[in-house]
Order: C-alpha cells, then sequence, then structure tokens
C-alpha cells in the first residue's frame, strides 16, 4: 500500500527536489508531477509507485546520518580509574554517561544511575578503591558513521548513549541531549 498522493509535494520539498527533476528521474512529464501534488490528477499505481520509490530512495541518501550529529569528543575511562575518578569526570564535564575502555576497546559504561546505586553503600574513601572493571554496565550499542540517525532514535532513549565507529575506530557518541539537534 502506497503513502497518499498528498504527501508527494512535501517529501520533494523536503528533500530539495524540483518538480523537473522529479519528472526526469521518474520517467513522467513535469506537467503530470504538477497534476498529481495539486490533485488535479490521479496517476496508475505504477506511475505512483515509481514516484514514490525515487522519493524514498532519495531520502535515505540524504537523511541525517549519525556521523553528522554525534559529539566528537569522547570523554573515556579505563576499566582500571575508580568511582572516584567517573563522579569527578561527570561533574568537570557535566555529563551522565562515559564509556569504558580496555585499550583501543569499548568494554563498558559508566552512568549516573549506576553510580547512585553505589553512592549509598561506599563512603569517600571506598568509592577511591573501587574500580571501574567491578561496577560498569555492559558497552554501549556501537553503530557506523553513515547510519540514518531514524534508526538510532530509540537505541539511544533504551541505552542512554550510542557510540559511533568509522573504519573499526571510536569516533563519536550520541546522547539523549544530541538528539535534540534533530529538531533545531
Amino acid at each position: 500500500m502506497l503513502p497518499r498522493l498528498e504527501s508527494i509535494k512535501q517529501a520533494r520539498l523536503k528533500i530539495g527536489l524540483t518538480q523537473q527533476k522529479l519528472a526526469s528521474l521518474t520517467g513522467v512529464s513535469t506537467s503530470m508531477i504538477n497534476q498529481i501534488e495539486s490533485g488535479r490528477c490521479q496517476p496508475s499505481y505504477a506511475t505512483a509507485r515509481k514516484i514514490f520509490e525515487v522519493l524514498w530512495s532519495l531520502e535515505s541518501q540524504s537523511s541525517t546520518k549519525a556521523g553528522d550529529i554525534c559529539s566528537k569528543d569522547i570523554a573515556k575511562l579505563k576499566t582500571t580509574d575508580s568511582l572516584h575518578d567517573a563522579i569527578k569526570m561527570m561533574q568537570d564535564l557535566s555529563i551522565s554517561q562515559i564509556p569504558v575502555f580496555a585499550g583501543n576497546e569499548v568494554v563498558g559504561l559508566i552512568t549516573e544511575d549506576g553510580i547512585v546505586k553505589h553512592l549509598l553503600d561506599n563512603d569517600e574513601t571506598e568509592r577511591k578503591k573501587i574500580k571501574l572493571l567491578e561496577i560498569m554496565d555492559p558497552r554501549p550499542p556501537i553503530v557506523e558513521f553513515n547510519t540514518p540517525v531514524k534508526t538510532l532514535v530509540s537505541l539511544v532513549r533504551f541505552s542512554k548513549c550510542v557510540l559511533i565507529s568509522k573504519n573499526s575506530k571510536i569516533v563519536g557518541i550520541i546522547t539523549a541531549s544530541d538528539t535534540l539537534k534533530l529538531v533545531e
């Protein structure tokens, strides 16, 4: 089932396509595109399908990618860092989660929620002794730089953050606050 014909103009404008260019890509006349968008013409199912396929294809190519909105400066902690180190870094940087690395590999995540659980059970002296390896959450998901952002929104909601990789190297992080860039 295809979307409503009224959505063609909106989709075309969203990706910055002229009627003439859409006509050329779909093999129909510019006049026909104009008539379809204005509601003066009902195209055949095959023509409508071709128009939507072109629009969907172009939209997926032009959609915002994970690498476009990720924060490139990633705060990092090591498994040997202490709970105290994590608290201090979060306070200094005003952030709520930090990936934990063992060498170049992401092995876990420290979050505000995870820290709160351990604050009640330990005094400041103990917090300096507790290593992140003992208390970290599982590592966050890692996606490729060119992953469409649309696919990440529910992932970020579920996992607090998503790491972005390019050529097998972590190059960015997307948190809930980064997803706000989508509404700007």
